[in-house]
């Protein structure tokens, strides 16, 4: 969605409520934020959008914030047509604001639903988080700032979060971000890892009394089983509670990948990284996931082509640039090895990895291996350079000891050890098989069936279907709604005694299609009978059209051509 510049962070909020409010619902497949708002301001031919999200659909509008007013517009493309099939705007008191994201939500969910077929929506797809809407607002800033994942950003993310809290005690989703913020805080080494964790344990003790209905209190388990502990067993509990919650959620689809790479479960693994690239295909976290897979399975050309466009959709993301040299190294590319690695950190490490691996001269100096015997650079490493050398040197002994000691201390660099294929060496050394013995077995991870494989509910049994089937052809015969073009599903299903999950559902059983085409069905059918009456020769085709029940000229010009082959000038013409 497009934003008023001054409120940015107000309006990038509400966009990603109603986007992660969308992921509820089984069988609607929503593009995640990341990938949604790179279009964010942009003049992109709408096309283009669809093929880079593989989507049919595509949710523009635009949020505009006015002291305590807001208006937000919002409408429903056919990226194949362009046609805008659904719009609406929306101006509200700003004290209603929770109303109105969830009446968004529903009312987009619907419109998808009726153009393209069953799926279930629950009455209510986004609960009031606070009562204090400068509480909400001190938030949505905060998370703003988050997103940016530096050290810098997520201090201050903390600070808007602590100003929330202030301001509503029961904001349990304030105290949940605090906890990520600063337990990110800890494992990146940016503040004293015992104050970061006693801070991240007081605000989920407090969260926990008030909401664990939310993804974030599951979650908040897994980084303490995954990482710290490596009770790989628990973790997985946690994360299909994440899951089981929102099976789109981005970090417990990430989690669950990462826990699958770390045991060494590829093809399970690739399953949770290609459903991230689904949800959210232009994220560069995601494509260096998928990158980091192939790497472990020694494809090395194939993680290069995902490393490379990871960095293209975000230069900045460090652990791509480590893994892309590492698949440079592995395949011996030395002219583009020497000049990626210019202008980097760690520039010798890597040239002696790259040295040692490709079997050139690699001079490995005392002095060095004394500041690896004793840790050096081990708080500024994101991936451990040392360890990797001296497995690959004369000095696998001291490679093992360094590696030991880092297993004792579960360090999250070197999590992925016996994938890792720099650590090749250690395997024969006495001692390596049993430096973790994990508690999780590959019979024990199930992974998601497509969508396509899960089996539609069952909320209108064969019988039921037959006889409601009857009583709407009676209706639509005898009554023609049709003709109204303001028609709705909810309508139809309040005539039928139905809600309208059970009438969607109906239509689409009962005649394989959706609600928009079953009423266009007798609008047309409608239009073409009245269009053939002389007395009515004097009558645009628009205006027969809207006589007809349709309300917009591009939707009835789509549907005829959709049907008929041909246009509606066209057919009048060789049928008059």
């Amino acid at each position: 969605m497009s934003n008023d510049i001054d409120n940015e962070f107000f309006c990038d909020g509400i966009s990603e409520e109603i986007i992660n409010a969308l992921t509820k619902i089984k069988g609607l497949k929503v593009i995640a934020r990341t990938s949604s708002f790179a279009f964010k301001g942009k003049d992109i031919d709408i096309r283009d959008i669809g093929k880079q999200l593989n989507v049919n659909t595509i949710l523009e509008g635009s949020i505009k914030k006015s002291q305590e007013k807001v208006r937000i517009t919002a409408q429903l493309i056919d990226v194949k047509d362009g046609i805008h099939y659904w719009s609406k705007k929306y101006d509200r008191e700003l004290v209603n604001i929770f109303d109105l994201e969830d009446e968004i939500s529903l009312a987009i969910a619907d419109e998808v639903r009726n153009n393209f077929g069953h799926f279930e929506v629950q009455d209510q797809l986004i609960k009031q988080p606070t009562d204090s809407i400068d509480a909400y607002q001190l938030f949505l800033k905060g998370r703003s700032l988050q997103l940016k994942w530096t050290p810098e950003s997520i201090n201050q993310a903390i600070s808007f979060y602590n100003q929330a809290i202030a301001l509503d005690k029961q904001y349990a989703k304030a105290y949940y971000a605090n906890l990520q913020c600063y337990g990110l805080l800890a494992m990146w080494g940016y503040m004293p890892y015992q104050e970061a964790m006693e801070l991240a344990i007081s605000n989920l003790l407090i969260a926990k009394e008030i909401d664990t209905s939310l993804p974030e209190y599951p979650l908040s388990f897994v980084g303490k089983f995954f990482w710290e502990e490596w009770d790989f067993k628990n973790a997985y509990i946690h994360i299909n509670k994440v899951l089981e919650i929102n099976p789109n959620h981005i970090d417990g689809l990430e989690a669950m990948a990462e826990l699958c790479i770390a045991l060494g479960y590829f093809d399970k693994a690739k399953v949770f990284a290609n459903k991230l690239l689904e949800v959210d295909p232009l994220s560069a976290n995601n494509h260096y996931t998928l990158g980091h897979i192939y790497y472990y399975q020694r494809k090395f050309r194939k993680a290069l082509e995902s490393i490379d466009y990871a960095i293209t959709l975000n230069p900045h993301l460090e652990l791509a640039h480590h893994l892309k040299c590492f698949c440079l190294i592995w395949l011996n590319e030395a002219e583009q090895f020497k000049t990626f690695i210019q202008n980097t950190s760690f520039q010798e490490e890597k040239n002696m990895l790259f040295n040692l691996i490709n079997k050139k001269d690699a001079v490995i100096t005392n002095e060095a291996i004394s500041n690896w015997s004793k840790g050096g650079n081990e708080a500024t490493m994101l991936v451990p350079y040392d360890v990797f050398i001296l497995s690959n040197s004369d000095h696998k002994e001291l490679g093992f000891s360094r590696l030991k000691e880092m297993v004792s201390q579960r360090r999250g660099q070197i999590i992925n050890y016996r994938q890792e294929p720099f650590l090749q060496p250690l395997h024969s050394i006495n001692g390596f098989s049993e430096l973790h013995q994990s508690n999780l077995f590959i019979d024990d991870i199930e992974v998601p069936q497509k969508e396509e494989e899960k089996l539609t509910s069952n909320i209108l049994d064969s019988h039921q279907i037959l006889i409601l089937k009857k009583e709407l052809l009676n209706y639509f015969e005898k009554e023609e709604p049709y003709l109204n073009p303001q028609l709705s599903l909810k309508f139809v299903a309040d005539v039928l005694g139905l809600n309208t999950n059970k009438m969607s559902y109906l239509i689409n059983q009962a005649f394989d299609t959706n609600f928009n085409d079953f009423i266009n069905q007798y609008r047309l059918n409608h239009f073409k009978t009245i269009a053939l009456d002389p007395k009515n020769s004097h009558l645009t085709i628009l205006g027969l059209a809207y006589d007809s029940g349709f309300n917009s000229k591009s939707v009835f010009n789509t549907y005829f051509k959709k049907i008929e082959g041909t246009t509606p000038r066209a057919w009048m013409k060789s049928n008059s």
